[in-house]
């Protein structure tokens, strides 16, 4: 088995060590270290990190394969420095059997990038009438953990709770895409000043916050556990943090582009800045950006949506929803948390590695740089900064709100079980 010697990294920010990985595993961290073989990587102060974990990431195969397939959202995962991915439902077929779930393990399998876990649907065909089969997917060999009908909401509150009371057995989690579809209909932005000004559709905040209370008074109502995706309000935070100070088993996320991003942005028009939740104001970013740092957040989550150029190449309102974010979600969340003095390394690794793969049970993921751990890891060179150029991406698609944008910090190697799947800034 293979050697390689890390030297000088800070670990999850802290003073400069070397790190042995020996085969699959985390032989030694120590000051001084030295192997005979070894290959050597000179990390000059960069900071290790575990691997990254996203809890919520749309790889589209199968049947959407002009955006994304799980080879080229897995090597968009390795370039951002993820070593898992929990892939989402919504695809054609829907991954409501277990059939379709383990069809796209396999695939992650084959590939070999990152893990890929599937998420598997709620209800039969994301319909919102029937529940999925959420037992024979959780035994079969994908062992789905985490169901969600993401794109959609299951707004009926009889089939929420028999989800909710159905995964109780196994310790599974629902992971509710909160929106309420009555009070969504031709909505197009986030309802406010701008809608009023540009004459677009509002998305009211209500419609998240209403379905994120019934689903946490449910939760705490069947004893189950209830995961709140892409959550992007204010009032948001506060039903959440209500929640977890009764003890509601409800845990929640925040993507990149809710951290940084505000409607301000949709006056150009451009279908860059279209996405469900859609972005809201300065002041719902920055009760996020607190919410994370004080835990009432417990995770960020790409919400990696890709799409190809003539889904997005179009006039508003025929745009599809969604960006792309696994190759920038660290350098956004170094800008508006770690370089604002909000989190450290350390909190950034609970957010983005221990927690979501706690959440999401992911196996040998998540674990501390110390001896005996897989050797999933990830070196970041927090001290460069340039503009993003999509050109560059890994991912099939390019719908990113970042071009041209100056952002921090660049992955420039990652591991998956020893195995270098990124070195140099460049996939293996």
């Amino acid at each position: 088995m293979s050697k390689t010697l890390i030297r000088g990294a800070k670990v999850l920010g802290g003073e400069p060590q070397d790190v042995l990985i020996d085969g699959g595993t985390v032989a030694e961290v120590g000051s001084g270290l030295s192997a005979e073989g070894a290959q050597v990587v000179e990390a000059g102060g960069k900071v290790l990190l575990p691997g990254l974990v996203d809890l919520h990431t749309h790889l589209r195969e199968p049947g959407r394969e002009d955006s994304e397939t799980v080879l080229t959202g897995t090597r968009a995962a390795a370039s951002g420095g993820y070593t898992a991915v929990f892939a989402m439902a919504n695809t054609f077929p829907v991954a409501d059997t277990a059939g379709v779930v383990e069809q796209v393990w396999r695939l992650g399998k084959e590939h070999g990038y990152c893990d890929v876990q599937p998420i598997g649907a709620v209800t039969v065909g994301l319909e919102g009438k029937k529940l999925a089969e959420l037992g024979a997917m959780h035994e079969s060999a994908a062992g789905v953990t985490v169901f969600s009908d993401d794109g959609k909401c299951v707004h009926d509150a009889v089939i929420m709770r028999r989800a909710l009371e159905y995964v109780k057995a196994f310790d599974g989690v629902v992971a509710q895409h909160a929106q309420e579809p009555r009070l969504t209909e031709g909505a197009q932005m986030n309802e406010g000043v701008v809608s009023a000004e540009l004459g677009l559709g509002g998305w009211p905040a209500v419609a998240e916050e209403s379905v994120i209370a019934r689903d946490v008074l449910l939760a705490d109502h069947v004893g189950s556990r209830v995961h709140i995706c892409h959550l992007s309000t204010a009032g948001s935070v506060e039903i959440v943090r209500w929640a977890k100070s009764r003890g509601i088993r409800v845990t929640a996320e925040v993507t990149p582009h809710h951290l940084l991003l505000t409607d301000e942005l949709v006056r150009s028009y451009n279908p860059v800045y279209k996405v469900n939740p859609p972005l809201r104001t300065e002041r719902d970013v920055l009760a996020l950006r607190e919410a994370l740092a004080d835990g009432t957040i417990d995770i960020v989550a790409t919400d990696h949506a890709p799409h190809p150029h003539e889904d997005k190449d179009c006039e508003w309102a025929a745009a599809a929803m969604g960006m792309v974010g696994l190759e920038t979600a660290l350098s956004v969340v170094q800008e508006t948390m770690v370089d604002t003095g909000l989190l450290d390394w350390a909190g950034v690794a609970e957010r983005m590695s221990f927690t979501p793969a706690r959440i999401g049970r992911a196996e040998g993921h998540g674990r501390p740089v110390s001896a005996g751990e897989p050797a999933n890891l990830t070196l970041v060179d927090t001290a460069y900064r340039g503009p993003v150029d999509p050109a560059g991406f890994a991912s099939r698609s390019r719908n990113t709100p970042y071009e041209g944008r100056e952002l921090p910090g660049r992955v420039t190697h990652t591991w998956l079980r020893g195995k270098a799947t990124l070195v140099d800034g460049k996939l293996t």
